[in-house]
């Protein structure tokens, strides 16, 4: 049976792509840039380029992203593409962004025309900002001071859950009938960051808020972090986006492929209510 290469296989998506995928009885090679811990798993560093070649042994599907940290979109995903071309893969999804088809020369569009032109079969799926983020990168402020700090003042946002974004792409990436679109995925609501706030406080009993910052201070923040100047940067821009409005509008795409409704904010925040416990 041939294989289903996972890409960020023990990353937020990736890890649920991965279990989803192995319950339906799919043969999965799981690509970390971690050293590999067994045999389905490869180590692959997208960065570098190594571990490529192995990563494609016996595998005609794959799923792609580009690993965060980066810029420079279009060069990192270039030559795995270029490999999928080479192997005669029979599909990749990738993974892109919200709004990343609103500016061609944007890098990771750039990415999504490269797999487009490629001749290889593919969807584009554009996730908006994850539920996830609240649980992991915007985490630290809601322990230490029990607040949501970004930039964003009363623009609101459709997030997705991830686990809704896996499974979106666990049906892309096993059936051909979707084949060479590109979809964006939102929840099915979209809350501003004061609502956020709202229901986290009701569902762990803890105080939290949302306090707008700006941009400047935001940027300051993930410099004192040590995220990288021209990634905080981006960062800065993207969230820019959001604010302006651009994160709002919601999509039915992920019930018209998985068949279910997207998960709302509510429910994510009963199953990851540990986190903000601390």
């Amino acid at each position: 049976m041939a294989k289903t290469l996972v890409v960020g296989s023990n990353g937020t998506v990736g890890s649920q792509l991965v279990q989803l995928l192995t319950r339906k009885g799919h043969d999965v090679l799981g690509a970390t840039s971690r050293k590999a811990s067994g045999s389905g798993q490869v180590q692959l560093n997208l960065a570098t380029g190594e571990g490529l070649a192995a990563a494609f042994e016996g595998v005609d599907r794959a799923f792609l992203f580009s690993p965060p940290g980066y810029t420079n979109q279009d060069e990192l995903l270039a030559p795995f593409l270029d490999a999928a071309r080479a192997r005669g893969l029979r599909k990749v999804v990738l993974m892109s962004a919200m709004g990343a088809n609103a500016n061609e020369s944007a890098p990771l569009r750039k990415a999504e025309i490269y797999l487009e032109k490629s001749g290889v079969p593919y969807n584009i799926v554009r996730p908006n900002w994850f539920m996830q983020n609240f649980n992991t990168i915007w985490l630290g402020s809601i322990l230490k001071q029990g607040k949501i700090l970004l930039p964003l003042g009363k623009a609101k946002g459709s997030f997705i859950d991830t686990r809704d974004i896996a499974a979106t792409v666990a049906e892309l990436l096993t059936r051909d009938d979707w084949n060479n679109r590109d979809f964006d995925l939102t929840g099915a609501q979209a809350l501003d960051h004061e609502e956020v706030a709202a229901i986290l406080s009701r569902e762990t009993g803890r105080a939290i808020a949302f306090e707008d910052i700006s941009a400047e201070a935001m940027l300051s923040a993930l410099l004192k972090h040590k995220v990288p100047k021209n990634y905080a940067e981006f960062l800065v821009l993207i969230l820019g986006f959001f604010k302006a409005g651009y994160s709002e509008r919601t999509t039915p795409a992920v019930q018209e492929i998985t068949g279910k409704k997207p998960g709302s904010f509510e429910q994510y925040a009963k199953d990851y209510r540990s986190a903000w416990l601390g």
